[in-house]
């Protein structure tokens, strides 16, 4: 019996497909105007706007990037010849490069008139070198309990921007796989969500968030990024009357064998999703799955867990 191959198979199967998708020079600009757009009628509303605020002031950053040196080149292609991250965030984080871009955030940010949010953002600029490379190094290794929740959201758009600059003004990335599915080749940081393109060589393919620098690769789909087996997975998402269970923008691709799970955007269903706009906005998905017993293993740098 002939098989019929779905869009993104076919292109596949005829050669193997592009294994990077970089973010857009705009991707700041878009998360915030997703986030407003989500914000209607959301219980978490004011938090949205929160963050489209921050996304905004990620943007002018990256648009108007502060003055500081370049990273080592020669560093950089050491770590391209050995096939490691170029922009590995566990030793960029104890270095000092990005702490320039905290202070342009900061200096950028407009912030709301709220008690929180302005003892938040004073913390951070009273903080010395040391206190805030600490905070870094233990976000983007996800140990969230040793950074303070309301610094949480400042902190880790600082180093998003920072991330994604470096990733974005490199020419010439040959970046390989990581050591593992979920890892992105460009700063090892994992994965916030999965993609699935619906548009030219990328039509029909699955593409993994990186959680700091945005950069997006290739992984195959209906495999666990975690334990990387396919027996039993299952696909769920929220109950919304406008769209069928298997035509949701939004799914959570739930491994048993792990009792791990990885959000899942469809293109397909709505052409303007965005990963962390999406993920900020299906909370109630995450508190479903930790009632079912199902652990979160991708991080969101602009919310801190147990956070509303």
């Amino acid at each position: 019996m002939a098989t019929i191959l779905e869009p993104g198979q076919i292109e596949a199967a005829a050669g193997s497909p592009p294994f990077l998708h970089l973010p857009p020079h705009n991707l700041f600009s878009l998360r915030a105007e997703r986030l407003e757009h989500l914000a209607e009628g959301h219980p978490l509303a004011d938090y949205l706007r929160l963050l489209a605020g921050v996304c905004r002031a990620q943007q002018q950053v990256l648009d108007d990037p502060p003055q500081s040196e370049p990273l080592d080149r020669q560093r950089i292609e050491l770590c391209l010849e050995h096939g490691l991250p170029p922009f590995a965030a566990d030793s960029l984080s104890r270095e000092d490069d990005w702490q320039g871009w905290l202070d342009a955030l900061l200096q950028r940010y407009a912030a709301p008139d709220q008690p929180a949010v302005a003892e938040a953002l004073d913390t951070l600029r009273e903080a010395g070198a040391g206190q805030r490379r600490a905070w870094a190094v233990a976000l983007v290794s996800g140990q969230y309990s040793l950074v303070p929740a309301a610094l949480v959201p400042f902190l880790g758009a600082a180093l998003q921007t920072a991330w994604s600059h470096w990733l974005l003004s490199t020419p010439n990335l040959q970046l390989t796989a990581g050591n593992s599915l979920s890892q992105c080749p460009a700063c090892g940081s994992p994965a916030m969500a999965g993609v699935i393109r619906n548009r030219g060589k990328h039509n029909g393919l699955r593409y993994l968030v990186c959680s700091l620098c945005a950069c997006e690769w290739h992984v195959v789909r209906v495999k666990c990024v975690y334990c990387e087996q396919s027996k039993g997975l299952e696909y769920l998402s929220l109950e919304d009357d406008r769209h069928a269970a298997n035509q949701a923008p939004l799914r959570a691709e739930v491994c048993p064998g792990c009792n791990a799970y990885l959000k899942l955007l469809y293109l397909e269903n709505d052409a303007r999703a965005e990963a962390l706009s999406a993920d900020l906005a299906s909370l109630m998905l995450d508190m479903r799955l930790a009632q079912d017993g199902y652990q979160r293993l991708a991080p969101n740098l602009l919310l801190a867990p147990g956070d509303e």
